[in-house]
């Protein structure tokens, strides 16, 4: 808990910084703009403003993340980080489009102007201050891992190439004639739009149920197999509710002659130690394996035969055999989200074959 206050500290503190940052070049900029009569100073100035609206956006989004869960939100409120990432995404989208507006019009209008040489100065303390909070938020996103933060390094970069671009543009139209700020910013303009569509996919990525890290899974798989007495581990799951708030399912293979106190114990201490070193919190089911039962031990190597032939890179798991009337076999198939074959197409297949060794087939199909 006290990692996470740091954090939301952290991640407040670099937003109030931002708040500051963005109103003092919106005031500079937009009375420079409104002195000299040049709309782009002027626009440039707005948009920093629009700016200072995403970073409160960043520090409301860590002041309501930071609450704890209650009735209504079980499992916190760590998801409002994305939700603000996400609005700093269309906010910089909103830019690029004002952007492209306005460079079209440079290009269509072609006017020279004069422009007093405070401006460009000005101009290029915002491209320093842009460059320094892109290196602060940045620098303040790896120690947090905020999304919100990272958006807003990025919306600092767009806004110091955007603002760099203005004034390499209006020196050149200004010595040469030549309109190079409407090309320069149509150029920019692009790169604001990849970027901003690179923060709303990332965030809404992560909303939708983004797949958990490869090292993640491994670290738990790594964690359960230590353990004396496990003899797998399959349909393991991790639901995410933002940084820090993280569970996980699975299932725990273990010889069935143990005592189940025993194997209960082994399961406890795979759940809390997965809690202590990954901040996961895991929720696993014991699933009891025959060994002694050699008739299905022999029909389990040959439905994994038959499972491998039939969709490629699939695993067998959770196999029993229940004997009566008609002898079932019962078991579980991990197929990857790459197969192309469909889960009716792949029990359709593996059963004919299963059937063939006299056994009645109960199939589940998991993508894994």
């Amino acid at each position: 808990m006290a990692y996470k206050d740091k954090n939301n500290r952290a991640g407040i503190a670099a937003s109030a910084v931002g708040i500051a940052c963005n109103i003092s070049l919106a005031a500079a900029k937009v009375t420079a703009g409104l002195v000299t009569g040049l709309v782009s100073v002027a626009a440039d100035g707005f948009n920093n403003l629009s700016d200072c609206g995403s970073s409160i956006v960043s520090l409301v989004s860590f002041r309501v993340s930071a609450k704890p869960a209650d009735k209504e939100h079980p499992y916190g409120h760590r998801l409002a980080e994305y939700i603000a990432a996400m609005v700093t995404g269309f906010l910089v989208l909103f830019l690029a489009v004002e952007l492209v507006r306005e460079s079209i019009e440079k290009l269509i209008a072609g006017e020279e102007s004069l422009t007093p040489a405070y401006v460009y100065i000005l101009l290029g303390i915002s491209v320093v201050v842009k460059a320094g909070m892109f290196v602060f938020y940045r620098m303040t996103a790896k120690k947090t891992d905020s999304a919100s933060l990272r958006a807003a390094a990025t919306d600092s970069l767009c806004d110091c190439a955007a603002t760099a671009a203005a004034a390499a543009g209006v020196l050149i139209l200004q010595f040469t004639g030549f309109p190079a700020d409407g090309v320069a910013g149509l150029a920019v303009a692009l790169f604001i739009v990849w970027q901003g569509l690179k923060i709303l996919l990332e965030a809404s990525s992560k909303l939708l149920g983004q797949a958990p890290e490869k090292e993640t899974l491994d670290r738990i798989r790594e964690i359960a197999l230590s353990h004396e007495g496990v003899l797998g581990l399959h349909d393991l799951r991790v639901y995410s509710y933002g940084k820090g708030v993280s569970f996980a399912t699975a299932h725990i293979e273990m010889d069935a002659a143990l005592p189940a106190l025993d194997s209960h114990t082994v399961v406890d201490a795979i759940e809390r130690e997965t809690e202590e070193k990954l901040g996961v919190t895991l929720t696993a089911h014991l699933d009891p394996v025959d060994l002694a039962d050699k008739d299905a031990f022999e029909t389990e190597i040959k439905v994994r035969e038959i499972v491998e032939r039939e969709a490629e890179n699939a695993e067998l798991h959770d196999f029993r055999i229940i004997r009566g009337v008609t002898a079932k076999a019962v078991f579980d198939v991990g197929v990857p989200y790459s197969c192309r074959k469909t889960d009716d197409e792949i029990s359709e297949g593996i059963g004919a074959e299963v059937r063939a060794l006299g056994f009645d087939p109960v199939i589940t199909v998991d993508r894994e």
